[in-house]
């Protein structure tokens, strides 16, 4: 099992307690910046009684440990929350074994001409910004109708500007700042190149240190990097659309296809939506960024492949066998 930086305790959570309950003996390698949540949870499960050898923790460098793993013939199946660019190395690295992925994603969500601006605004704004923007659903892109664009940024932006940002240690604080500084500085880069090609930088766009501030594009296009690649940083980027066709194949129009959103009382458009929408999991009248621990969660094209959600996990972590008994 192989988790990431971003939410460090519950990511390990949702492999370790499923692979657990299905009987499975586990080797959890968490992301060398943040192992702490995963060997303080390896000593509570320890302290409750799990057999020795149940769980072992591995950190370290994820490329050689990852390597190291992939050419031991007694790890029976790979789950792996992380980079595209890995999922597809430790696909081809593990031959005829089970592999299960959840990688990044673009998430859009749409928001109709009939939809609740004031819940619309107030969803997205919160998870388009939540953990700094880095969480694989949040939402990096917005299609609004033609009919309601100007007010739906406007309203947007007045949510997205009274969001907090600083220590996160602190409680009235919203966002925090981003993993490394490097980070930081390549959203930055993503939107000094974005607004080069003729985005305009509705709010934020500025950076302090590690800290990047909410930010809200427009007049984008769909090459531009900040809406072709995942950006995973607080930042999105909102464009117009007349008809439902036109929008579905914009939403399409993507590499990845973890979540999106929609935002309509039309229910034969959130009908059409769900069947046409080529992701693992439509939300109506919320942002792609939700999400309960127990649903079924995984992702189509390269947003990988499996489920996570306790009971969807534990059928992936087991081998059915079939037993026929003649009498």
């Amino acid at each position: 099992a192989i988790t990431p930086f971003n939410v460090p305790i519950n990511l390990v959570c949702h492999k370790l307690g499923p692979a657990l309950a299905a009987g499975n003996s586990v080797v959890l390698k968490p992301a060398e910046v943040t192992p702490i949540c995963a060997l303080k949870l390896a000593e509570l499960m320890e302290e409750a009684g799990l057999p020795k050898g149940r769980l072992q923790v591995l950190t370290g460098d994820g490329a050689e440990i990852g390597e190291w793993l992939l050419e031991n013939q007694d790890v029976n199946m790979f789950t792996f929350t992380g980079s595209p660019r890995v999922g597809e190395l430790i696909r081809s690295k593990a031959g005829l074994r089970k592999v299960s992925l959840e990688l990044g994603n673009n998430s859009a969500t749409i928001v109709h001409k009939d939809a609740d601006l004031e819940k619309a605004a107030s969803l997205i704004s919160q998870k388009s910004f939540n953990n700094a923007g880095q969480v694989c659903i949040s939402v990096q892109r917005i299609y609004v109708h033609t009919n309601i664009y100007t007010a739906f940024v406007n309203k947007l932006k007045e949510k997205t500007e009274k969001l907090v940002v600083g220590n996160p240690m602190d409680e009235q604080t919203d966002i925090g700042p981003m993993i490394r500084l490097k980070e930081a500085e390549r959203v930055e880069e993503w939107v000094k190149e974005a607004v080069e090609e003729g985005a305009k930088i509705e709010l934020g766009g500025k950076r302090d240190g590690a800290f990047y501030l909410p930010t809200i594009l427009t007049n984008v296009n769909d090459d531009m990097k900040v809406c072709r690649q995942e950006v995973f940083g607080p930042v999105v980027a909102i464009a117009q659309y007349d008809e439902i066709d036109e929008v579905i194949s914009k939403v399409n129009d993507s590499d990845y296809g973890l979540q999106a959103g929609l935002f309509t009382n039309d229910l034969q458009f959130a009908m059409k939506a769900a069947r046409e929408i080529e992701v693992g999991g439509l939300i109506v009248n919320d942002a792609s960024a939700y999400r309960v621990d127990h649903m079924p969660y995984g992702g189509v094209k390269k947003s990988g492949n499996g489920k996570e959600g306790p009971k969807y996990a534990i059928e992936e972590m087991t081998e059915e066998r079939i037993i026929v008994l003649n009498l």
